[in-house]
């Protein structure tokens, strides 16, 4: 499955079942270009899990709400609530070890 694009108005309803990875991003940001295709890579290998982006330019209430000061910040939320965090680019193999994690 590709990557979900998350706005504010799907994104409460997407997190608040299952495994959620989401990467607050930018389109002019270089490590966040860096981190797409792993995340692309991951939810292409990962389906009891979601992998979402959130656009920070086009979302800045979900980035003020969740204290979004840096990208790409990446947020695991199991059943709506954060259970991983992390700002900076993550290889595909500490996102693995998160979601493994928390299944």
């Amino acid at each position: 499955m590709a990557t979900v694009n998350l706005t504010e108005e799907n994104f409460e309803r997407t997190i608040k079942e299952g495994l959620v990875l989401v990467d607050f991003y930018a389109d002019w940001c270089g490590p966040c270009k860096m981190l797409a295709p792993v995340l692309e890579e991951l939810a292409g290998e990962v389906a009891d899990a979601t992998v979402a982006k959130v656009n920070v330019d086009d979302a800045r209430a979900l980035a003020i709400e969740y204290k979004v000061s840096s990208i790409p910040h990446v947020i695991l939320f199991k059943d709506g609530e954060i259970v991983e965090q992390d700002l900076g680019f993550k290889p595909k193999e500490v996102l693995l070890e998160w979601i493994n994690k928390h299944r």
